[in-house]
């Protein structure tokens, strides 16, 4: 490929506002205010920005939300300002999801990328996994108006309820849903299989979002 050939093939889309994908892994929010987004994640920027890091749910400014393991945070950040703010994760897959006016979804926090100023924000436990993990899943509620990135490894599969997943490659789910925890009952002889802790979604509504991915262990 010729240089000038790259160089046009590659370059950022024309045009648009709001979230808008430049590639599968790459998420470009045409700014103008403020916007929040996974600290670590600006890749670049184009025009005049600023950058400040949030309040954690702890009452720290490292981060809002705050693994059960590791006491590693997700740290989030305000960006400010006007221009192209270009954000990634890792190499992973870009979703962008518009949230209407009360609609919500909840996040596992390692896969919330970016969201509006407009959408509300709340971080919340899943109950019952104190005895895998002092603490539990932490999450990320996030009720609209306005768009939400998150990021998937690979391809996601949305599947409707009852469902059992792997916590670890659980990515989301309606918050019309309160997920349970379940244990495997098999007895296990010899090696286990890895799969002892399982999140447990009842009913026939709503739908949960997983990847094809363990994202490390948070149990």
């Amino acid at each position: 490929m010729k240089l000038d050939e790259f160089t046009e093939s590659n370059a950022p889309k024309t045009g648009g506002d709001g979230f808008q994908k430049e590639n599968k892994r790459l998420l470009d929010i045409a700014l103008d205010g403020t916007v929040m987004v996974k600290a670590g994640s600006m890749i670049g920027y184009t025009g005049e920005m600023t950058f400040t890091g949030k309040s954690s749910a702890e009452g720290g400014i490292t981060g809002f939300v705050k693994d059960a393991i590791t006491d590693e945070g997700t740290p989030v950040m305000e960006a400010d300002g006007s221009g192209h703010l270009y954000v990634a994760d890792q190499g992973k897959k870009v979703q962008i999801l518009d949230l209407n006016s009360e609609e919500s979804i909840s996040v596992n926090g390692n896969d919330v990328l970016a969201f509006e100023s407009t959408v509300d924000y709340e971080i919340g436990t899943i109950g019952g996994l104190s005895e895998a993990a002092a603490g539990g899943l932490t999450n990320v509620y996030l009720t609209g108006p306005g768009a939400v990135a998150i990021t998937t490894h690979g391809d996601p599969l949305v599947v409707t309820p009852p469902v059992n997943t792997d916590p670890d490659a659980t990515v989301a789910w309606s918050t019309d849903l309160s997920p349970s925890v379940a244990t495997n009952k098999a007895i296990e002889i010899g090696q286990t299989s890895g799969e002892t802790i399982q999140m447990e979604f009842t009913g026939s509504e709503g739908f949960v979002v997983i990847q094809p991915y363990e994202e490390g262990s948070q149990l």
